[in-house]
């Protein structure tokens, strides 16, 4: 029987329990290997996407046309909310058209305030705050490398941001040890940091602004942008501050020898990340990209049920 997630929404991975990410996987794996078919005829996925978006709009629009559903992609650019209209009232209407929701914005309480007035699922596809679709996706890439998730040590090498913070709800709730390296003032949003820290039963949490220390001995290693959508003005001021946290050989050698390089991509080859180790023998980055698909089908499975 198809489990559903109790929360009825996926905002943040704070909304699921330890056993309910674990369902996602396995539902996602089962997909992927095709050992279970499932059908959602006549059923309409909205996405609602005020940030470009290549991977999740691909894999959301994909996941939903292969469960026997409809996607409608809802430019804000050409509907009423690029003129206005109150997130509310958006969330009403669209309430009573489709039946379930991905949403890609900047400020997570837009989704909240989606959540409080749709009866439907609301699935966070994105927002300054968190990617947890992503941070799933990283899960099951990682379960498939190694057999096993708890016990495990992550390395987040690079900007506190959305990615480093569902990683870290992430690998508390799964039991995975998470470091995160980054540079004085980059430090992931303290409040959510706590929040793992929290979660976290068997596994240890820490931020550290040495890379090195962070990376030896660990068995992942994870990037990301250093300037993510919206800071694009900042790029170039971040390039000095960041080298030091640069995925590079040199940085690899300290991390355990079966270790495995994820990154969410877009890469910046020659920034967050060399063109050699992207592109090397440990990169799993394309293993990840591909699981966005199967993770998303399964979340999709699982809040229609």
């Amino acid at each position: 029987m198809l489990t559903k997630l109790e929360s009825g929404d996926l905002l943040s991975l704070a909304d699921l329990r330890a056993n309910e990410v674990q369902a996602v996987l396995n539902l996602a794996g089962q997909l992927k290997r095709r050992e279970l078919e499932l059908s959602f005829p006549r059923k309409t996925l909205g996405l609602l996407f005020r940030k470009a978006s290549t991977r999740t709009r691909v894999s959301f629009s994909v996941a939903m046309h292969q469960l026997g559903g409809c996607v409608i992609d809802l430019d804000p650019n050409v509907t009423q909310v690029s003129r206005g209209e109150p997130v509310e009232d958006t969330a009403r209407v669209l309430d009573r058209y489709v039946d379930i929701l991905a949403i890609r914005t900047f400020a997570q309480a837009e989704l909240e305030t989606f959540a409080h007035y749709c009866r439907i699922p609301i699935i966070n596809a994105l927002s300054d705050r968190e990617h947890p679709c992503q941070a799933l996706a990283d899960l099951l890439t990682i379960q498939e490398n190694f057999g096993q998730l708890a016990g495990l040590t992550l390395t987040y090498v690079g900007d506190g941001n959305n990615v480093a913070h569902s990683l870290l709800l992430a690998c508390a709730l799964t039991g995975i040890n998470i470091r995160i390296a980054c540079p004085d003032g980059f430090a992931p949003d303290a409040e959510i940091v706590n929040q793992a820290k929290n979660l976290a039963i068997d596994s240890e949490v820490i931020v550290t602004n040495d890379p090195q220390l962070a990376v030896r001995a660990a068995h992942i290693i994870y990037t990301d942008v250093w300037a993510s959508m919206g800071q694009e003005s900042d790029a170039l001021n971040r390039v000095p501050i960041f080298l030091p946290y640069q995925v590079n050989r040199e940085l690899m050698a300290l991390a355990d020898p079966r270790a495995i390089v994820l990154h969410c991509l877009p890469a910046h080859r020659g920034e967050e990340i060399t063109g050699e180790v992207l592109e090397g023998a440990q990169s799993r980055v394309w293993d990840e990209a591909e699981n966005r698909l199967h993770v998303q089908k399964a979340l999709l499975a699982m809040l229609l049920s």
